[in-house]
């Protein structure tokens, strides 16, 4: 489990295709702390991390999470937010983040707003994800507040210390971005969705 703070971020170094897979190295100020079998979020995706060497490390992501996410939108050189799990006792700084992407997003339109940003983004409705005023959503593994909920889009405001210290820097209009809607709301909608 993740609160989507963001920790660090990272830099592709390589990225190389094996079959159906793909196998990243990514090279971050937190390699040294890495270890076999963590898990690791990069961009909201958990991945695993499968080798360590110098200050690199290898994570390998599957069929499955390269259709559901923006994985196959990096290319060598991107920077991508990571955060490595939550340990029972931290304070929870975020939300309930599992990493576990629900679906892609793109960026519709970025706005200056004298000192800080309003991103918005735009989704497909049609897979039931929703948002609510003030809620939470993980944009790129980062923990927001919704403003401007619509049915298919939303704005979320980014301050200059989370502008500078994740990957929003490079998140321009058109650009895909990796979409978690909050758990609890999740559970609300299935839940009513069983009921009738």
């Amino acid at each position: 489990m993740f609160t989507g703070i963001i920790e660090t971020l990272g830099r592709i170094k390589s990225i190389e295709k094996e079959q159906d897979n793909i196998h990243i190295s990514i090279s971050s100020d937190i390699t040294n702390e890495l270890k076999i079998d963590q898990s690791v979020a990069h961009n909201g995706i958990c991945l695993t991390v499968v080798a360590i060497e110098n200050d690199c490390y290898t994570v390998t992501a599957i069929k499955e999470t390269i259709e559901k996410t923006n994985l196959g939108h990096w290319k060598t050189g991107d920077f991508v937010n990571l955060e490595r799990a939550m340990r029972l006792g931290d304070r929870l700084d975020g939300h309930i983040v599992q990493g576990h992407v629900d679906q892609i997003g793109k960026c519709i339109n970025v706005e200056n707003a004298n000192g800080s940003w309003y991103y918005t983004f735009q989704y497909d409705s049609s897979l039931n994800n929703i948002t609510i005023e003030k809620g939470s959503i993980t944009v790129n593994g980062v923990s927001l507040t919704v403003v401007n909920s619509k049915r298919n889009e939303f704005s979320v405001a980014i301050i200059p210390y989370t502008y500078e210290h994740t990957n929003f820097h490079a998140i321009k209009k058109g650009s895909v971005i990796n979409l978690e809607f909050d758990v609890i709301g999740k559970y609300v909608s299935r839940l009513q969705e069983l009921r009738g």
